[in-house]
């Protein structure tokens, strides 16, 4: 059985939307990775280490539902799967090049040293 939220979400203004629909610890960093081209799970996977396999999930699935990733299943054996992003998915990119790029800029200010190079928004601190 699906997983049904008891309340429904109370977005009130478009900027609410967008944090829900790309915002949060792994949506963002998913949607920067697959920007260089599709990907297998296993794949993805690598590039975010630090993620656990339910929460990569469930963010994929968001991500899906949403309409910003498509999951293409080859029929093929064994299986191969691929996610990658739909032309609404490549739209946020250069919204999120632009929250690393002023992140990069002012996180000095908070945590007293500069973040690394992002291989992926090409911000360079």
């Amino acid at each position: 059985m699906a997983y049904k939220r008891k309340l429904e979400k109370d977005i009130r203004c478009p900027l609410e939307y967008g944090l829900d629909v790309f915002g949060g610890k792994w949506k963002s960093r998913i949607l920067c990775v697959l920007a260089d081209g599709p990907m297998r799970y296993s794949a993805l996977r690598g590039e975010m280490t630090d993620v656990s396999d339910p929460a990569l999930a469930a963010a994929l699935k968001d991500l899906q539902a949403n309409g910003l990733v498509v999951r293409k299943q080859y029929e093929e054996i064994p299986p191969r799967v691929e996610y990658g992003l739909t032309e609404k998915g490549e739209s946020v990119i250069p919204v999120l090049q632009h929250i690393c790029q002023w992140s990069g800029i002012f996180y000095k200010d908070v945590g007293n040293n500069a973040l690394k190079k992002c291989q992926r928004c090409d911000y360079t601190g």
